[in-house]
């Protein structure tokens, strides 16, 4: 027994002496860290001891101190935008490394989002297209997603009003997609499906990778027909870092529609009897508009922590004029993600919270074309010093008056919050849980005062002032389970997902207005204080409104990625996924995806033969994607109101069905087939993608007629029509320079699409088969100008073919037959196709310079093969146009083919003959910078960049800036209003100088 105990207390002292006895034998290792560019110091760099879990990071100097065991074989240096290093231990105690930037190269391990995951871009078999937050150009946008365009093939970004601070872009995909569903591409913000595109700064940017293929789609089912779009932002790091970056933007009218100045006007209207000399000299193009317009951004963001906690943390300030008297936008954001893993690696749980809030002043759109159509020697001012009362030319208004004492504004509060917690079960097993919940509150307000000259010279004792409030909510609430199983068995790799997705979508709406308040200094913020109560006999149906709707989604899915030695590769999922806007009986529908790829270069006939091949792929995918973007309810028999009964003296509110009931109701489908080939050539100083891709979208939404009785209303929404889209795109970049102080880069996206609508029709519903689309306004009764129908592509012309000039000045058109009449006495049944407004080819070019601390980046794009309407041209461009109105300067330009339509007896009637080519390329953005990284305490680098926005567009359209008429959607090359018609409401484009400063701390 004692010797047992002796043993024992051996033992206990060996195991005691041991770590003394180890870390006698450690050593402390010293040392800098520095950049291979310019040998400045990195601070923040993280060194650790290979097969160790320790570390440290190095000082504001690039210093570090590590203590390693006698153990220890090697340290490995690594630090964001830099290739890691992993170094011997030398025989001393000091060890010095330079780090070289990292190079976006092929081989370099690029992490591709793919939705509900990711993988390295090599084991990519769909098309997809990564890119870097840092690739994003400065642009002083509303969204984001505007320095996003002209960098993905296929992506079609417009803003037809870039000089409004409240504008949003248009996205489409691949072409138009639907009839009355939504058409734009759904949004996944880490990993949060229907995330809130606008609560994310851009300088919050990850990275952004574009789903274009069914096969990638897919697995989001009834919302991926249109692409996908996910956004990653920034996650806290070890590092720890505080970056700043504040710029100042001026906006200046460009492209701007030119009309008569007051002197043109005498000379060319008033002594032909075209108008009246008022006796004022007004310019009133510049009296509406508000050049330069200024703007400024400012974003502060910290990270840091250790490697099991760390945060990110970003705050931004944006205060934005448009170039109208009215627009602005005041914003304040914020995001904060904080990332924590268990000491025994189990568990990692992740919380993210992004506030926002703006306060808008909304742009009065129509106030431009009105002063471009007013007489300019009417004075904005009267003799007593108030705003002019105006009754002549198009619009009877005072633009300036508007602009100044009309209000519209809104206040919009955004809360995002996505949290997570995943389980490492096994070193091969996963089981992730995320809750989240997209919030939205949006309050309108509107109000216009009982001094506008309209009101007091008609002398109006009822409805002068007038206010009204609109309150919005949106609410999206997702929970999401993920389950993720890897294995390898010698050269064959399995990746297995598995998951559960469940999404509420809540929408609440109330609205109130008034008229006749006591005072006008209430604005809209004493609604009942207003005497006139909707009026109709006290019954204030006009003066009030609610309503509240509500959705849900709920999903299952898998998907299997299998690879054989990284050459060999197949992924396959499936959906299984239900609605409650459908009918009851189609709620659920099934999207299947299967994609293979062949990495032909990693073959050994490949590499001993042509060694200049670094990388090529060969992709094809097949899915089957939807889309449910319509309104709720669209299924059921809806009651509403249908007027008022008679009863015993009383008036009774009648209801009865609103729709008819359709339970067959269920989503859009559309069947995807993408073809492509990734390629690397000359140690990978050229790489690139081509792909082919043919989309069939089937059974479109619609309202089909249908008889009474049974039904009780005279149309059904169903699934009736086809849709096909088809087109090649083309990515490359290339390294044409590169060297110690110089490097040049240039990169290409190129993009042609066919489109063509095959069918209104099905067995069980019958359409026209054509819809006519496209309804000009008055003056005037010019009717549609575009014609949706079988066979044709969307976006086609429909209107008379002009035939040229008279000698009378009255337009000549051809007549079916053939035969050629002044266009008063052609009819509707003369009308031909007569060209597109979409565009068949999108294409850009990005060149990348940089010379030791300067870099310089010049960004071109442009659009092609593509018909747009002149709008301005057709109701302002030529001499006929009304009396006392102003017009353009083309109307008596003898350059200008307008000039020659003189005869009023064809004012009002369109043709082709007001179509130009839309084709144009556009120097879209220059920016500049120099940055210097700096050896002081507090101050790590520091870059000052200036960048230029639509500096040049290369057009022959002379309706201004043919980058300003939307081609997304069923209209496109035809400026239009929300409802998608035409209309003269016109936003100038605008020029943009940034100025900017960014610092690392």
């Amino acid at each position: 027994m004692y010797r047992k105990l002796l043993l024992h207390l051996g033992a206990i002292a060996f195991f005691m002496i041991l770590p003394f006895a180890v870390f006698s034998q450690s050593r402390t290792i010293t040392g800098t860290v520095t950049g291979s560019a310019d040998r400045s110091p990195i601070a923040g760099a993280s060194i650790t001891i290979n097969g160790s879990p320790g570390g440290v990071v190095t000082d504001a100097g690039g210093r570090y101190r590590i203590t390693v065991p006698a153990t220890a074989k090697q340290l490995t240096f690594t630090f964001l935008g830099f290739s890691p290093r992993t170094i011997d231990l030398p025989a001393g105690n000091e060890l010095n490394v330079t780090l070289s930037q990292a190079d976006n190269e092929l081989n370099e391990v690029v992490v591709v989002s793919v939705g509900y995951g990711s993988l390295d871009r090599r084991e990519v078999s769909s098309a997809i297209t990564h890119i870097s937050g840092k690739d994003l150009l400065p642009v002083s946008a509303n969204n984001p997603l505007m320095s996003l365009q002209g960098k993905v093939a296929g992506l079609s970004i417009t803003n037809t009003a870039n000089g409004d601070p409240n504008s949003s872009p248009s996205l489409q995909l691949r072409g138009v997609s639907s009839r009355n569903a939504g058409l734009g591409p759904l949004y996944v913000v880490n990993g949060v499906p229907g995330g809130n595109i606008d609560n994310i700064n851009q300088n919050d940017i990850e990275s952004i990778d574009v789903l274009k293929g069914g096969a990638a789609s897919a697995i989001y089912g009834t919302r991926g027909s249109n692409g996908v779009i996910i956004i990653t932002t920034k996650k806290g790091t070890s590092q720890s870092r505080m970056f700043y970056d504040g710029y100042a933007s001026f906006d200046y009218v460009t492209n701007r529609l030119e009309n008569l100045s007051a002197q043109d006007f005498l000379t060319n209207r008033v002594q032909n009897n075209k108008g009246q000399d008022y006796g004022a000299r007004t310019d009133w193009m510049d009296a509406v508009t508000n050049s330069p317009a200024f703007s400024q951004k400012h974003t502060l963001q910290l990270s840091g922590g250790s490697a099991k906690t760390n945060y990110f943390a970003s705050a931004d300030y944006r205060n934005a004029e448009g170039i109208d008297l009215r627009a602005h936008k005041k914003e304040y954001g914020a995001r904060i993600s904080i990332n924590h893993t268990t000491d025994d690696g189990i568990f990692t749980g992740t919380l993210t919270v992004a506030p926002r809030y703006m306060n808008t002043s909304n742009a009065d759109q129509g106030n431009f074309n009105n002063a471009l159509t007013l007489n300019p020697t009417y004075p904005i001012y009267d003799n007593q010093g108030k705003y002019n009362y105006i009754n002549t030319g198009f619009f009877s208004n005072n633009p300036v008056e508007n602009g100044k004492l009309i209000k519209s504004g809104g206040d919009i509060k955004e809360m995002d919050i996505n949290a997570s917690l995943k389980a490492n079960i096994l070193k091969n097993l996963s089981s992730t849980v995320t809750i989240s919940e997209i919030s939205r509150s949006a309050r309108g307000m509107d109000f216009s005062p009982s001094t506008l000259s309209t009101i007091v010279h008609a002398n109006k004792t009822t409805q002068t002032n007038f206010a009204k409030q609109n309150q919005e909510e949106n609410d999206q609430k997702n929970i999401e389970w993920t389950g993720n199983y890897s294995l390898d068995v010698n050269k064959h790799h399995f990746k297995l997902l598995g998951g559960y997705s469940f999404s509420a979508y809540n929408y609440k709406q109330f609205s109130a207005q008034n008229y006749d308040f006591p005072f006008d200094t209430y604005l809209w913020n004493n609604l009942g204080s207003g005497l006139y109560n909707g009026g109709a006999a006290g019954q204030g149906q006009s003066a009030v409104g609610s309503t509240q709707n509500s959705s849900r989604l709920i999903a299952f899915f898998g998907r299997l990625n299998y690879d054989f030695n990284n050459r060999y590769i197949v992924t396959a999922s499936l959906r299984h996924e239900g609605s409650s806007k459908f009918g009851i009986n189609d709620k659920w529908g099934d999207f299947p995806a299967v994609s293979a790829a062949w990495r032909i270069s990693e073959e050994a006939f490949m590499k001993e033969n042509l060694p200049w091949i670094s990388e090529l792929k060969l992709r094809a995918d097949y899915g089957v994607t939807g889309n449910q973007d319509f309104d709720n309810y669209r299924s059921l028999l809806l009651y509403g109101g249908a007027g008022y009964f008679p009863f015993n003296g009383v008036q009774y509110q009648v209801y009865g069905p609103a729709s008819n009931i359709n339970p067959d109701l269920s989503w859009e489908k559309s069947a995807n087939f993408n073809a492509g080939v990734d390629f690397a050539l000359f140690n990978n100083r050229l790489n690139g993608s081509v792909d082919y891709y043919i989309r069939t979208n089937k059974d479109l939404l619609g309202d089909y007629n249908v008889p009474l009785p049974p039904n009780p209303q005279s149309q059904t929404f169903t699934n009736v029509g086809t849709m096909r889209n088809s087109g090649v795109e083309l990515t490359l970049n290339g390294t044409v320079i590169k060297n110690k102080d110089f490097s040049y880069n240039a990169a290409v996206a190129f993009s042609f699409n066919e489109n063509k609508f095959i069918s209104f029709s099905n067995s069980l519903f019958q359409g026209a088969i054509f819809q006519d689309v496209g309804s000009l306004p008055g003056p005037g009764s010019p009717g549609t100008i575009q014609r949706i129908q079988e066979g044709h592509r969307i976006g086609e012309f429909y209107t008379l073919r002009s035939a040229g000039v008279d000698e009378t000045g009255a337009l000549l058109v051809y007549r079916k037959d053939g035969s050629v009449v002044p266009a008063n006495q052609a009819s509707n049944d003369d009308k031909q196709f007569v060209g597109n407004g979409l565009p068949r080819v999108i294409a850009s070019m990005n060149h990348s310079f940089q010379y030791k601390h300067f870099d310089l980046n010049i960004f071109l794009r442009g659009a092609f093969g593509f018909k747009i309407f002149n709008t301005p041209a057709f109701y302002l461009g030529t001499p006929s146009v009304q009396a006392d109105a102003n017009v353009l300067k083309s109307a008596f330009d003898s350059k200008s083919k307008y000039s020659k339509l003189t005869n009023s007896a064809t004012t009002s009637i369109a043709s082709d003959y007001f179509l130009e080519s839309g084709s144009f390329l556009k120097i879209d953005n220059i920016s500049l910078g120099y940055t210097q990284a700096l050896k002081t305490r507090y101050l790590k680098s520091v870059r000052i960049y200036t960048a230029g926005r639509n500096l040049h567009t290369f057009t022959k359209y002379t309706g201004g800036d043919p980058d300003q008429i939307q081609v997304n959607g069923l209209r496109p090359g035809l400026r239009t209003n929300r409802d998608g018609n035409g209309t003269l409401d016109y936003y100038p484009s605008t020029l943009q100088l940034i100025f900017g400063l960014q610092a690392t701390f």
